[in-house]
């Protein structure tokens, strides 16, 4: 079965445009709806955190020190500690979980 590679990449580079376009040229009211809007402030978020989360997991040799390094990340975060406070402690924690499993 032959493929063609330059099929696929036409495939792909429509379906990218059409989903940059279609919000466009659909949507040209502003948005009133409250709970759509806060929907969509989230989607950046949240698609960033699902892509980010099994790159975590995988970034250490154990992954249970990778979960805690994600914990210790997550807690400091929610206590609203500065991002380089946050991302040294997470460090400093995998490397003391890695130390003693």
């Amino acid at each position: 079965m032959s493929h063609n590679i330059y099929i696929y990449i036409l495939v792909m580079a429509g379906v990218t445009y059409l989903i940059r376009l279609l919000p466009l040229t659909l949507i040209r009211k502003e948005i009133k709806n409250n709970y759509i809007k806060s929907f969509l402030y989230y989607v950046p978020f949240v698609t960033l955190a699902v892509m980010t989360f099994p790159a975590i997991l995988d970034a250490t040799a154990n992954r249970w020190a990778a979960l805690g390094g994600f914990i210790v990340a997550v807690l400091l975060a929610f206590r609203g500690q500065s991002l380089f406070k946050v991302s040294l402690l997470a460090c400093l924690s995998v490397f003391v979980i890695e130390l003693i499993i």
